[in-house]
């Protein structure tokens, strides 16, 4: 069994394993660097687990940046019956791909 960490990032947890591909909120870091997340929530390595309060101190995740990129497009559509009353939207969220490269605990 690998070594497996559960990060936060973009107010959500991913639950992350070396090698790993993510799709994530997007980063303000261009493709080909380096990024660092230090807000580990725990780490398992084999049978060994530590859990922070509610981070682990000095457990950091390094991932590198694949590209940056936007999802695909969903349509957001408001109406009120009756009332002759229709808006349609398009919205696109912007993601960053990383690639996990090590889990330092």
């Amino acid at each position: 069994m690998s070594k497996t960490a559960i990060i936060v990032t973009g107010g959500k947890q991913y639950r992350v394993a070396e090698g790993d591909v993510l799709f994530i909120e997007k980063l303000d870091a261009e493709a080909g660097d380096s990024v660092t997340f230090d807000q580990v929530l725990a780490v398992v390595d084999g049978d060994a687990a530590r859990f922070g309060a509610p981070v682990l101190d000095g457990a950091s995740v390094t991932a590198k940046v694949e590209k940056n990129g936007r999802s695909r497009k969903i349509r957001v559509y408001k109406m009120k019956p009756k009332k002759g009353y229709r808006r349609t939207q398009g919205h696109r969220q912007p993601y960053t791909k990383v690639q996990i490269e090590t889990i330092n605990a």
